[in-house]
């Protein structure tokens, strides 16, 4: 083959080759175009992949932390509670607060039967903390201390501190004591203990402590007073009755004298117009007499009333005991199914009655029975015990005041033979007055209820002062 033949079939090649090349070229680029999202995607989801990984193995150790600082933030908030806790429990032994009952209701710890016999004990636990501290058994050191060498500046030290331990306990008990009261009570006992455990905490150091010994005399003494003002309180109450009594009594006295007096008038001018009568009827004849006649039987029978009145009233005066008892009610005040059962020995008995509704209560009572009795303390004892459960003040015996329905009242009434008819429905007429008025003014396009006070609106449901 010539040269030439071979020089132009490599060129053919070169050129064939070259084209090849070049269309290979273009089509990995068309490919490279085509396919260029899909090749992304996969960097980037390896991409995403690692900082995955990254990001969680961040996070669990962010998890890592915040656990353990969760763990410690409720360590600390266990320990600040608990600090709370306790500081709000000291505090609240220092604070006078009516509503908070939470240390429970006081039992009393000695039953003496007058006021003086509880200042006679009181006086003779004081005598027993002065002798305690006297023969050193207040207080006491339980090591034997030397000052630069010297028992006797030891136990100088020692006095001293034991002295300024005490009188920190002994102002602590004195605070206590002039604050106690009913609602306290509980209160000033843990107040003293309290005391008592810190200064004997503060005591550790030197070795002193108050002895228990101590402590129990305190305490009695702080029960001892209290229980002491309780008694005073009891008796001046049961005076202030027996006084109460005794001015119904004489009231009911003077009631019945009056009665008697008018009778006796009433019948010495009957008498003396019965006798002018009857003189008269010696002249007179015809229709004169027969008027005149019959003038003399009225006289009579008026004559006879007024003996009958001044019986009554001498017999009720004989009779100490007799007495009505009256079962009223007061709903506007009081609600519903709350009566007060007491006893007057009035020689009308109504006056009691309009007493008790005059200023202590905003709407007048309503009687439902008035119960006349020879014994009447007899019967009104006998009803209150009847009735105990329902008493609405259990603490002061002189407010008779009961929840219980009139056929329970009437039945036990009936059962010991009195003959009497209740009235079962309470009138109430001004306070239903009072009800219909309201009405008015509320559906008043002037006026609503948001322009009252809301005690207006508020019906209370127990009786406060009336007595």
């Amino acid at each position: 083959m010539s040269q030439p033949i071979v020089i132009s079939l490599a060129i053919l090649i070169i050129i064939f080759l070259a084209i090849l090349t070049f269309k290979l070229y273009l089509s990995r680029r068309l490919l490279i175009t085509r396919y260029e999202p899909i090749i992304d995607v996969d960097k980037e989801l390896s991409k995403v992949k690692e900082e995955l990984i990254r990001a969680t193995k961040e996070h669990e150790e962010i998890l890592a932390k915040n656990a353990q600082q969760k763990t410690s933030l409720t360590q600390e908030y266990e320990q600040a509670r608990a600090t709370y806790e306790t500081l709000k429990k000291e505090i609240a032994l220092l604070e006078e607060n009516l509503e908070d009952m939470s240390f429970g209701i006081y039992k009393p710890h000695f039953n003496f039967e007058t006021s003086e016999i509880y200042k006679n004990k009181l006086e003779e636990i004081r005598e027993k903390e002065k002798q305690l501290i006297r023969e050193e058994k207040a207080a006491v050191c339980s090591i034997q201390w030397t000052v630069g060498g010297s028992a006797r500046e030891g136990a100088r030290m020692v006095k001293q501190n034991t002295k300024l331990f005490l009188r920190a306990f002994n102002g602590e008990c004195d605070a206590a004591l002039a604050k106690v009261s009913w609602n306290n009570i509980t209160k000033m006992e843990e107040r003293i203990r309290k005391s008592f455990e810190a200064i004997n905490k503060l005591g550790t150091v030197h070795k002193i402590s108050i002895t228990e010994e101590f402590l129990g005399l305190k305490l009695d003494e702080l029960r001892l007073t209290f229980e002491y003002e309780e008694k005073r309180h009891q008796e001046q109450e049961e005076q202030a009755r027996i006084r109460e009594q005794m001015r119904e009594e004489e009231k009911a006295q003077r009631e019945m004298e009056k009665a008697r007096e008018e009778a006796e008038k009433e019948e010495d001018r009957y008498e003396k117009a019965l006798e002018k009568a009857r003189a008269e009827a010696e002249k007179a004849s015809g229709e004169q007499l027969q008027e005149l006649n019959e003038r003399i039987q009225s006289l009579q029978a008026q004559v006879e009333e007024a003996q009958k009145q001044k019986e009554r009233a001498i017999s009720r005066a004989q009779l100490t005991k007799s007495g009505h008892i009256y079962v009223i009610s007061n709903l506007g005040s009081f609600g519903e199914h709350v009566y007060k059962v007491g006893m007057t020995r009035r020689w009308e008995p109504m006056e009691r009655v309009k007493e008790l509704g005059d200023a202590s209560v905003p709407f007048p009572f309503d009687v439902h029975a008035m119960i006349y009795s020879e014994n009447a303390p007899e019967l009104e004892s006998s009803l209150h015990q009847f009735m105990n459960e329902g008493r609405v003040n259990l603490v002061n015996q002189r407010k008779e005041f009961f929840q219980v329905t009139l056929d329970e009242i009437e039945k036990f009434v009936k059962n010991r033979g009195f003959s009497i008819e209740f009235t079962k429905l309470a009138e109430a007429k001004e306070y239903r007055e009072t009800l219909s008025l309201r009405m008015q003014q509320n559906t008043s396009p002037l006026q609503k209820k948001d322009d009252f006070p809301a005690t207006l609106f508020s019906k209370p449901s127990t009786p406060e002062s009336a007595s």
